[in-house]
């Protein structure tokens, strides 16, 4: 496995690989890897034939110093599960090798309206710090695919619009999310739970699944303020302070509407000092 550091020794890799007319996959991660991770890489697997992991915690995404150094990290047992599947790179560069004149100067993108909301606006400058970062190593890789995963949903629809706005010639392919046995969504954060939130975050996801049976009901647009009041109602008893709880049309997170077929409930919560997000996407039936 050649672990790379630095772009030059990046570039001679990738050169190589298209002299020899071979596909790329490219799954970007923050690193502290877990089954959702791995699911992604297994799928770049099936799919191209080499894989490109990079492990980059990007400080241009972080609004909050503490949240930065708190994010976890297990490099030597990331580097044994991506081993352990056959991944050939891994490109862990260092902050100043992508911000070499310092993140204060670095030209940055920000995907305007979509992301403004939810994540976007309670966590400033996080986008724009995504899609800088997606957009290096884009440029520096020069992927024919990239995976990610539908946890992050909001993330996975700006991914999708950068791409399709700046031209990118890469294919983002998209998994659904990763869960463990009571439906809590994969997450590296979900190491800083204690046992007892741990066994409360499992709520979300519940409270998510009732949402949509809800949503699918008749007159499910005039009953939607009561249905999301009353999800935001229990997951509060549930000790889970709601930052944002919605349903949206799940094609551009614009509100449900007329013609809407298909739906995304999501929500961001905060159960002590960790952030967890989650959303289910569903089928709306016809109205009637």
């Amino acid at each position: 496995m050649n672990i790379i550091e630095q772009l030059r020794p990046l570039r001679a890799q990738i050169n190589q690989w298209r002299r020899n007319q071979q596909s790329i996959a490219l799954v970007p991660t923050m690193g502290h890897l877990h089954d959702g991770h791995l699911a992604l890489v297994k799928h770049a697997k099936a799919k191209a034939d080499h894989v490109i992991v990079s492990i980059f915690v990007n400080p241009l995404q972080f609004d909050n110093a503490d949240d930065l150094k708190r994010y976890p990290s297990s490099l030597a047992s990331d580097l044994q599960k991506l081993s352990a599947l056959g991944v050939e790179a891994i490109f862990r560069p260092t902050v100043d090798e992508l911000y070499p004149l310092g993140m204060a100067l670095t030209p940055k993108i920000h995907i305007p309206a979509l992301g403004d909301e939810f994540c976007g606006a309670h966590r400033p400058g996080h986008f724009t710090g995504v899609a800088t970062i997606v957009s290096k190593l884009f440029n520096l890789i020069e992927p024919n695919i990239a995976v990610f995963g539908r946890k992050d949903y909001q993330q996975l629809l700006i991914i999708q619009r950068l791409v399709s706005e700046l031209n990118f010639d890469v294919e983002i392919q998209a998994l659904d999310t990763v869960r463990a046995e009571d439906g809590l969504a994969l997450s590296s954060r979900n190491v800083h739970l204690s046992t007892e939130e741990r066994h409360l975050a499992s709520q979300l996801y519940a409270t998510l699944k009732h949402i949509a049976v809800e949503a699918k009901q008749p007159q499910r647009l005039d009953n939607l303020a009561t249905i999301l009041a009353q999800a935001a109602t229990h997951l509060g008893q549930s000790s889970l302070e709601v930052e944002y709880l919605d349903l949206r049309d799940a094609s551009d997170l614009q509100a449900v509407r007329a013609g809407t077929s298909h739906a995304i409930a999501l929500a961001a919560v905060r159960i002590g000092k960790v952030r967890l997000i989650d959303n289910i996407l569903f089928e709306l039936p016809p109205e009637p």
